[in-house]
């Protein structure tokens, strides 16, 4: 007897649609099978209309990331078998609005990640060859750089549900990513952007973002740096890092 995965989707067109709703459905379960894979299956075989997001499959993109089984995870990391003893639902990321069904509108999230300039500012004057780090410089980098933007943190933290005009933890994760980089001179400017009530201070350590992160990344560890570091700034006015 083959085995059977089961799932409740929400589903939701706010074209079409006066409120949302959860359809059931039963994947015939392969061994291996991912949720992203149930979800091809579904609209292969099932539902074409049902829509949803990835990309690489391969848990390096993260537009896969969803709300599953009560916890944010990336759909081509999960295991579909979640579904084989219970049924599995499956939400879209929350708070960002809704396009289709588990497709969400990412125009704020991208608009927070911009706004902390998310690139090196190395400053002057340019070296002569290339701007050398050493090993433990570069250490302190190796988990902060594993950040796939995949919105999970944004979508797991409360402070992103109630106050629109938050970095979030992701942009502040990015943030600290480059406060903490040896070959950047910006921790001046980068604490200006971060360092009021829409960035580091409107952050209640909850901890929901690092229970999410499929990388183990811990932004509340980030966020817990950027208030050291802006503290040292505001309060002690040191003149170097």
């Amino acid at each position: 007897m083959s085995k059977i995965a089961k799932f409740k989707i929400f589903r939701f067109d706010p074209e079409s649609d006066k409120a949302p709703r959860f359809d059931s459905v039963d994947v015939p379960y392969a061994d291996g099978m991912t949720i992203l894979d149930a979800l091809f299956h579904i609209q292969d075989h099932i539902d074409p209309s049902i829509a949803f997001r990835f990309s690489c499959r391969a848990g390096v993109c993260g537009s896969c990331a969803l709300h599953i089984d009560g916890k944010y995870q990336l759909a081509c990391e999960t295991q579909a078998s979640l579904g084989l003893s219970k049924r599995v639902t499956i939400r879209p990321l929350a708070h960002l609005p809704i396009i289709r069904d588990l497709v969400v509108e990412m125009e704020s999230f991208w608009k927070q990640y911009k706004r902390i300039i998310p690139y090196l500012l190395p400053g002057e004057p340019p070296p002569e060859k290339e701007r050398i780090q050493t090993a433990s410089d570069r250490l302190k980098l190796d988990v902060l750089v594993d950040c796939i933007l995949c919105a999970s943190c944004h979508a797991s933290c409360p402070m992103t549900a109630s106050h629109e005009d938050y970095i979030g933890p992701a942009a502040l994760v990015k943030t600290n990513r480059f406060a903490v980089d040896s070959r950047d001179d910006a921790l001046r400017q980068r604490l200006n952007i971060v360092s009021d009530d829409k960035g580091v201070w409107r952050c209640h350590t909850v901890f929901n973002c690092s229970e999410a992160c499929p990388k183990d990344i811990d932004p509340a560890g980030s966020i817990a740096n950027l208030k050291r570091l802006s503290t040292r700034h505001y309060l002690l006015k040191p003149d170097s890092r």
